[in-house]
């Protein structure tokens, strides 16, 4: 049973660009059994409180269908890897997903 899922992270600052992008291509990686329908690199933004003595990140999000040990498998990947400074995934059930396929229509339109 795939179902649609929505995975926000938070990666330190101190990365460089090139490290940025690395990151994001290894939990991509992760994602091979799954299949990505949208990311966006929100890059980065100031946070509403500190972490880890951190006030600022790097924002990343991935829309993505998978099977429930995907996302296992992905939040493994999440806490093992010290660049994530905090990360949420949740699943989009039947309205969230509409809503999300509209937000996305609207973005891409505002890239034309």
């Amino acid at each position: 049973m795939m179902n649609q899922y929505e995975t926000v992270f938070i990666m330190t600052p101190v990365l460089s660009d090139q490290q940025m992008k690395e990151t994001v291509e290894k939990f991509k990686g992760v994602l091979t059994a799954a299949e990505i329908i949208n990311e966006e690199e929100w890059g980065l933004k100031t946070m509403a409180y500190p972490i880890q003595k951190k006030s600022t990140g790097f924002y990343e999000l991935i829309e993505f269908k998978a099977e429930p040990e995907t996302v296992a498998k992905l939040e493994i990947a999440f806490r093992r890897d010290e660049r994530v400074i905090r990360f949420l995934t949740v699943k989009l059930e039947k309205y969230a997903a509409e809503y999300a396929a509209k937000r996305r229509n609207k973005f891409n339109n505002k890239e034309d």
